[in-house]
């Protein structure tokens, strides 16, 4: 039987980002999804650890039983046994993977692999509906060709702080902080237009094929999806040799916060007002909202996302550990 405490990553973050920065070796940053019965999650589960953690993978893996998501890297010198490993898994032979549009090896810490009920927390009851009966997925050229069609609607359907750094030239981006949200606002202000073709699209597509299944439920007749999301749509046009229709930067939910997809700023840093795209987690433990800041009043305010959060921090200094940790990771490259 296996040893429990052998399954999980047991280095503090010092640790791990010591270790990050004594390796001679470059990672390469991947994710990919598949929607497949898996009849006994935890078992899977853990096979999958012991696995991913010989070849030196880190990443955030979960698991359900219906499939896997996965977001993660594994060094270059492993990357042919991982593609081996992963084709011996019925569960995850054939599976479409995404590569980082931008990668400096540093997406992933460690690797965490979780069961979960859902391989997306969508707060979706999947009884009321048919998650099966997704939308026409799109490859990333008929994405590109019908979102310059004048009739066609174009859907974010990533939350609002992904929207506001990146997204597609006259998409519908609803101000939404959870996907629930985002999928009952999409079906009340598109009530008018079920008749029309529409696309949608996020960051690797997951999520997409939950929302398809939403809006076709609630009678909209011309659901469309982007496969592959954001990151397979920007890789292809760009070996195509065509300009991206999504532009400014792609949210990515690791170390980096982002991937710059054109040069466009789309945001302003939520304290000063200038311009600027850069997500960071505010550094005063009791907060940690993740919110954009600029250069400068990151140095300003300590990392922190506001007056209060930094007076606080003040007249807290024990507090002020993760701070320092939390700088001295973005100088080493670790985007927090």
């Amino acid at each position: 039987m296996q040893k429990k405490m052998s399954l999980y990553n047991k280095l503090s973050r010092p640790e791990l980002v010591a270790r990050l920065n004594g390796e001679t070796f470059k990672r390469r940053t991947l994710s990919f999804y598949r929607y497949v019965n898996i009849e006994e999650p935890e078992e899977f589960r853990n096979t999958l650890y012991l696995a991913l953690d010989q070849l030196q993978c880190n990443g955030r893996i979960y698991v359900a039983q219906e499939g896997i998501n996965a977001q993660m890297n594994v060094p270059e010198h492993n990357l042919d046994r991982f593609l081996s490993f992963m084709a011996t898994v019925p569960e995850l032979a054939h599976t479409p993977l995404k590569w980082a549009l931008e990668d400096d090896g540093r997406s992933f810490l460690k690797l965490i692999v979780r069961v979960r009920p859902k391989i997306v927390a969508d707060g979706l009851s999947d009884t009321v509906f048919d998650t099966t009966n997704v939308g026409t997925r799109l490859s990333p050229m008929e994405f590109h060709r019908l979102s310059q069609k004048e009739d066609v609607l174009v859907v974010d359907m990533r939350n609002n702080y992904e929207s506001e750094v990146g997204r597609f030239v006259n998409a519908l981006c609803p101000d939404a902080e959870t996907f629930r949200e985002e999928v009952e606002m999409v079906v009340k202000e598109l009530a008018d237009k079920k008749n029309q073709k529409i696309l949608l699209y996020c960051t690797g597509g997951v999520r997409c094929e939950k929302a398809s299944a939403w809006l076709k439920h609630h009678g909209f007749k011309d659901v469309n999806q982007l496969h592959g999301g954001v990151i397979a749509y920007v890789s292809e046009v760009k070996q195509q040799g065509l300009e991206p229709r999504f532009i400014g930067k792609n949210f990515v939910f690791d170390e980096r916060l982002g991937e710059r997809v054109t040069p466009h700023i789309l945001s302003r840093c939520h304290q000063c007002g200038q311009p600027c795209d850069t997500h960071v987690n505010c550094a005063y433990d009791p907060c940690h909202d993740l919110v954009i800041q600029c250069e400068a009043c990151h140095q300003k305010y300590a990392g922190c996302c506001s007056d209060e959060c930094f007076e606080d921090l003040q007249q807290h200094p024990e507090r002020h550990k993760h701070q320092q940790l939390h700088l001295k990771s973005n100088q080493l490259g670790c985007n927090l």
